[in-house]
């Protein structure tokens, strides 16, 4: 069987998804996810919703930060690939702006209504003591 990979405009519940880390304001955009959900975030592990949005207060509370959607793919069996950009600064010093690519990798457990399964984050490379 063929894998095959397409570019293509970017879900809705992508671009929730993104604002809910930029924003902090969970709500709708984090309803893909449920208390089965694994994501890797670098080296970190963090299962179920409560505990990911737990995971990104704790990072993202300090920074002023946001995230731009440069491509998203649609893969087989579920794969989503997001690539984007993450401008970010620490609140304490805002002038002191870093820039960091990233990468999700979404795998999908349903698409009506879609449920993430897995999520895996990267991110950087990244001066980390700019916003650390």
């Amino acid at each position: 069987m063929e894998n095959t990979t397409q570019a293509t405009a970017v879900p809705d519940w992508v671009l929730k998804f993104i604002d809910a880390i930029d924003t902090l304001e969970f709500g709708e955009g984090f309803a893909p996810l449920t208390e089965d959900t694994d994501m890797f975030f670098g080296t970190a592990h963090i299962q179920g919703v409560e505990a990911i949005k737990a995971f990104f207060v704790k990072i993202d509370a300090p920074l002023i930060i946001t995230h731009e959607v440069l491509e998203f793919w649609a893969a087989d069996d579920g794969v989503r690939l997001l690539r984007g950009e993450a401008t970010m600064a620490k609140k304490s010093d805002p002038d002191q702006v870093v820039r960091a690519p990233f990468m999700h990798i979404f795998y999908l457990d349903g698409e009506e209504p879609v449920r993430i399964r897995t999520l895996r984050i990267t991110a950087g490379p990244l001066e980390t003591d700019a916003v650390m």
